[in-house]
């Protein structure tokens, strides 16, 4: 039986999702406080349990969710989801900001691990992890920019949640390979040359998904692609020459601000799932005063299970 993973999830991705997934009048508790996000967060984590039966699991946080070192290189970073430029917030419905503490009580009297860091996303402290923890390591998130952690050599794939936790895809080097015609450890590169509008990255104007996975197909690497631009015999029509040359102060920072950090400066963590939950009187008073006992008692039995493993 192959080793069980150690499960890192992409918080904000999930408790987004779920927020939107659910109804707020659908899930409420007694005082009338939306507990939409909570409750649908715990119901898709205890999915993840349940059907992948890691050991470990750490929740990634965004202590900072549009660094300031990200914004020097490309200011227009995530530009669009500031609530004003002033304070440099970010834009969450209300009812969503106020669950985030909720959540945080339920995980820490549940005993599950959360982890951010002060100037990273919840994205770097999963490279930082993915990069020193042991594998197996599965990655839960809906975001596309962490296909570059993947790394068949070390048993880290992602759970591609797009659709959802029901319907997740596991998406590993050969995977990537057939949907983009890349390798993972040039993912960083080619989301750079095509952009991504939800995070403000401009891309190279004129250069879609099919041809930037052409150019990193075909030359391996950015720095690559670059280089090959000063050689006549590399073949590029004119008018894509033009547009990377006129894309070259972009393209020299872009990189840096896809790739995830790799070097959080991340204390030990004590990533163990607990078979039980670990503080029960808090978390039953939890689960009352905000009506989350189904979701509290389906995570309890998922993490049961789960420590029922037939050992390897």
């Amino acid at each position: 039986m192959a080793n069980p993973p150690l499960l890192l999830v992409d918080s904000a991705s999930l408790y987004f999702r779920a927020y939107f997934g659910i109804p707020e009048s659908a899930a409420l508790a007694p005082d009338g406080t939306p507990v939409n996000a909570v409750r649908g967060f715990l119901d898709m984590l205890a999915t993840l349990v349940r059907t992948r039966r890691p050991d470990r699991v750490v929740c990634a946080l965004d202590e900072d969710w549009r660094p300031a070192w990200r914004v020097a290189l490309i200011d227009s970073y995530k530009t669009h989801r500031l609530a004003s430029e002033e304070d440099g917030l970010e834009v969450v419905p209300d009812a969503l900001a106020r669950q985030v503490p909720i959540l945080l009580e339920v995980l820490a009297a549940f005993g599950i691990t959360t982890a951010g860091a002060p100037e990273y996303e919840a994205d770097d402290v999963i490279g930082t992890l993915a990069a020193r923890e042991p594998g197996p390591i599965e990655v839960a998130t809906g975001d596309r920019d962490l296909f570059q952690v993947i790394d068949d050599a070390r048993g880290v794939t992602v759970l591609y949640c797009g659709r959802g936790v029901s319907k997740l895809e596991v998406v590993d080097d050969t995977g990537l390979r057939a949907r983009y015609g890349i390798p993972a450890a040039a993912y960083a590169d080619f989301a750079a040359l095509r952009g991504d509008p939800s995070d403000g990255l401009p891309g190279v104007p004129g250069i879609g998904e099919k041809t930037a996975a052409r150019l990193v197909a075909r030359y391996g690497s950015l720095d690559a692609i670059l280089a090959a631009l000063d050689d006549p015999a590399a073949g590029f029509a004119p008018g894509l020459r033009t547009k990377l040359v006129a894309a070259a102060g972009y393209l020299a920072v872009a990189p840096k601000v896809v790739q995830v950090a790799r070097d959080v400066p991340l204390p030990p963590l004590d990533a163990a799932l607990p078979a039980a939950p670990r503080h029960p009187d808090q978390l039953a008073d939890l689960a009352t005063r905000w009506n989350l006992g189904g979701a509290v008692g389906r995570l309890t039995e998922a993490v049961a299970a789960a420590s029922e493993r037939t050992p390897a």
